[in-house]
């Protein structure tokens, strides 16, 4: 007779509940997890697996790839990866969601074109300034931005804003 710890039984529950918001849950080895979720507007991937701290390290890996960090249970992935799908489903109505998807992606690919400047040429400190000065300008555009700007979602603050 097989018999289930407590945390395989908090585990079933946790990609239960992933699966009654829609999405699809592949374990890989019983240690990472893909989550897919799919609808008419949406087509939205996760990866999360567990470190060797016992800890769960989560990413979004589509529509474009960004970390969502480090938690200490399934059930708080459970709960950023829900609170994520909310955020996007209500973006997604936007119209101009297309063009929020597009400038991400544009960001994301700027970032590997600035690790390839850093990992094979050798930049002088006058680059390295003028990089430092208009990375300063763009973040200080975002919060330009985003003082002119309604907020429209208040389940949880800005992570990074």
């Amino acid at each position: 007779m097989a018999y289930m710890t407590a945390r395989q039984i908090r585990h079933q529950m946790n990609l239960d509940q992933l699966r009654e918001l829609g999405c699809k849950v592949k374990s890989i080895q019983g240690i990472m997890f893909f989550v897919k979720f799919e609808s008419k507007e949406l087509k939205i991937s996760y990866l999360y697996h567990i470190t060797k701290n016992n800890k769960y390290f989560l990413e979004r890996i589509k529509p474009y790839v960004v970390v969502a960090g480090e938690f200490g249970t399934e059930e708080d992935v459970v709960k950023a990866i829900s609170i994520d799908l909310e955020q996007f489903q209500n973006a997604s109505q936007s119209s101009h969601f297309d063009e929020f998807i597009a400038i991400d992606t544009a960001i994301s690919d700027t970032v590997a074109r600035f690790e390839d400047l850093f990992l094979y040429y050798n930049l002088e400190q006058e680059n390295i300034d003028l990089l430092n000065n208009e990375i300063k300008r763009i973040n200080d555009l975002l919060i330009e931005v985003k003082h002119r700007s309604e907020r429209i979602f208040y389940k949880k603050d800005p992570n990074n804003l």
